[in-house]
């Protein structure tokens, strides 16, 4: 039967609208499942290389003007934040996606329930950031001034109800549209503050107004390309079910955030605002390259869950390809990068911030580690067993915290980029070898690194 005018010009619009190129598209039209993928991880691709350059631009800029030591506690607070987003989020997002992939009939109540609860999750986590930043720095006003207007963010959490719909109809490029939209107007902005000669407070107010601006303009995507938000629903006992599965995840996000943001936090408590400045110019450069990973199984993660539904030896068929590819692509970041660290820190952040060239050819190798560990989250959730992932990450977390006081009086924001690696590879591969059903992964991983593998990939 032949399509219709209209849906013949909707594709159309579609295909001129992909930011694939046309050759790629015509080469994989005959199989529609992988084209959705390759379109999804094109548009997440577009999102990621565009808020790397123009974000790394700006935050340059604005490290160059602040210098380390207000860059330093603009990095504290923002990563002291960052440690009650877990809680905001409550372990919530790979647990809905899921039930949406497996449960399509269900969106409305899912996608209802998961928004209210985190939005009752962002205000008990900004009163816990309010609380403990008032007993931490008592006489710090600009610090508490800054996590009041920084924590406010957590308060819009119920909009990434929005994304997991899109992300589990492998439609990301709503997301991105929306995103990059807001991204670039508030770039606009922190120019204009930085031309103006703003104070530090006025940064905060833009990156909080931001994440307002993303927030009300997911919930209009969502009510136009998905659900209609009148339509949503909440219900106790999916509330229930969802806090049942997520809980796990919620501490292990919450242990997470804690080896990824407390190295900065510890770092200002204990050598100063202006190490932890040194510190997050390395870590910006080095943490920049961990979208890779979450693009990919963003669009591959139904593909695997569809592959587990019809044969296991297909399921791990994939998985350790994927294995294969996070290592590959993460050693192709960090070795280069080891031997260019100090002048690229250097052309980038001025010679202010020289000393973070040597933190950051450490820091950078936390990559593979961070690569691996993503590819087995998305097994940890597949095989519903979240509570390994509480395991994993507390673990890392107990190991970051121990090294951390070990390594920084002596080191400073060199052993906290060590404390880092290893906390890492602790959490992401070394836990997975103590487990017995997590030992067929640990070999997996073990195999991956085998250099002789680079040629499964092509």
């Amino acid at each position: 039967m032949n399509k219709k005018p209209s849906e013949s010009l909707h594709s159309e619009k579609l295909r001129s609208a992909s930011p694939i190129p046309s050759f790629i598209r015509r080469r994989i039209k005959h199989r529609p499942n992988l084209l959705r993928i390759v379109d999804n991880i094109g548009w997440l691709s577009f999102d990621k290389l565009l808020r790397m350059g123009a974000g790394l631009l700006i935050g340059v800029w604005m490290a160059r003007y602040l210098g380390p030591e207000q860059f330093g506690l603009l990095s504290f607070t923002t990563a002291f934040v960052g440690l009650f987003a877990a809680v905001s989020g409550l372990g919530l997002q790979g647990i809905v996606v899921r039930d949406l992939v497996r449960d399509p009939g269900g969106k409305e109540e899912t996608l209802g329930t998961s928004a209210v609860l985190q939005f009752f999750g962002g205000l008990l986590a900004y009163g816990l950031a309010l609380g403990i930043i008032f007993w931490i720095r008592p006489d710090d006003v600009t610090a508490k001034l800054l996590v009041a207007i920084l924590g406010l963010m957590m308060l819009f959490r119920s909009s990434e109800a929005a994304v997991y719909w899109f992300e589990s109809q492998v439609l990301s490029k709503y997301v991105v549209w929306v995103r990059n939209g807001s991204f670039l107007v508030f770039a606009a902005v922190n120019v204009a503050l930085i031309l103006t000669r703003a104070p530090l407070v006025a940064f905060a107010w833009s990156i909080m107004v931001e994440a307002l601006m993303v927030a009300l303009l997911l919930g209009v995507m969502l009510g136009r390309r998905g659900p209609r938000l009148r339509e949503l629903r909440i219900t106790l006992a999916r509330a229930k079910t969802l806090l049942q599965d997520s809980w796990p995840l919620l501490f292990s996000g919450i242990a997470i955030a804690i080896y990824m943001k407390i190295d900065q936090i510890m770092l200002g408590q204990m050598a100063g605002d202006e190490t932890v400045g040194i510190y997050n110019a390395a870590v910006r450069v080095s943490e920049m390259w961990y979208f890779i990973p979450m693009m990919v199984m963003a669009s591959v993660f139904p593909a695997i869950l569809e592959a587990k539904k019809r044969s296991e030896a297909r399921y791990y068929q994939r998985l350790q390809v994927l294995f294969d590819l996070m290592v590959w692509l993460s050693v192709g970041v960090a070795l280069p990068m080891t031997f260019l660290s100090t002048p690229f820190v250097t052309l980038l952040f001025g010679e202010a911030y020289a000393a973070s060239g040597p933190v950051l050819a450490i820091h950078i190798w936390a990559a593979v580690f961070v690569f691996l560990g993503v590819a087995s989250g998305k097994w940890v959730l597949a095989e519903n067993r979240q509570i390994l992932s509480f395991q994993r990450s507390g673990i890392g977390a107990v190991v970051n915290v121990a090294l951390n006081f070990l390594l920084i009086p002596d080191f400073g924001a060199a052993g906290a980029a060590t404390a880092t690696v290893i906390s890492q590879a602790t959490a992401a591969w070394f836990f997975d070898g103590v487990q017995p059903v997590t030992r067929r992964i640990f070999f997996m991983k073990l195999k991956a690194m085998n250099p002789l593998r680079i040629r499964h990939l092509f």
